[in-house]
């Protein structure tokens, strides 16, 4: 009888132990998978401000290439342009864009040529603003209210290729396939005339 007392007791044990054991199963493999994803990911790379790190998904390599050969490759990096400043909206906005590129990356359901998001398009705007407030006057109405890249005014509109060079399908509004020296060229002509109507108050 002592020998079956102490199976019963045994198995009594185990099964009391058992939910706690396959709780800390299932906690070691999330652990152990996000670790590994995170790892294969470099996920430490994305709390550096080197541009490098934006080039980890390779449907930023074009981006990243052409930055490098843009106007404002010696003065900022990806971070000075694309988040805000300060410390607890920029780790918001890091959070975010991290979700959604990790899930469009991941099931392929990013619009091609990639675009920018408008609260993505007004963070870039207040960093155009941040550097350049002083320099900017009243050519184009409104450029310096709050909501100016969502309502269409913004200096990208006019300085697209300062933070990538000349549009060549890397994304954006207006992206598309390259058309060379004659389709910059078209581009810088049809903005200038865009421009003047801004100053003659023709545009609506």
């Amino acid at each position: 009888m002592d020998d079956r007392d102490a199976k019963e007791r045994g198995l009594l044990r185990f099964r009391l132990n058992k939910p706690p054991l396959i709780l800390a199963c299932g906690i070691g493999v999330v652990l152990g998978l996000g670790s590994y994803t995170f790892d294969y990911g470099e996920g430490l790379s994305y709390f550096s401000t080197d541009p490098v790190a934006c080039a980890n998904c390779h449907i930023m390599n074009e981006q990243y290439d052409s930055w490098t050969k843009a106007g404002h490759h010696q003065a900022a990096v990806c971070v000075d342009c694309h988040l805000p400043h300060a410390f607890v909206p920029k780790y918001i906005a890091k959070a975010d864009n991290g979700y959604r590129h990790s899930k469009g990356f991941t099931f392929m359901d990013f619009h091609e040529p990639i675009m920018i998001k408008p609260r993505n398009a007004e963070i870039l705007q207040e960093n155009c603003l941040r550097c350049h407030g002083d320099f900017v006057h009243d050519i184009v109405p409104g450029s310096k209210s709050e909501h100016a890249a969502s309502e269409g005014i913004s200096c990208v509109h006019c300085h697209r290729g300062v933070g990538h060079g000349a549009r060549n399908g890397g994304g954006g509004a207006g992206g598309g396939s390259s058309s060379g020296g004659a389709g910059v060229a078209s581009s810088e002509s049809s903005r200038a005339a865009e421009l003047a109507r801004w100053v003659k108050g023709d545009q609506p």
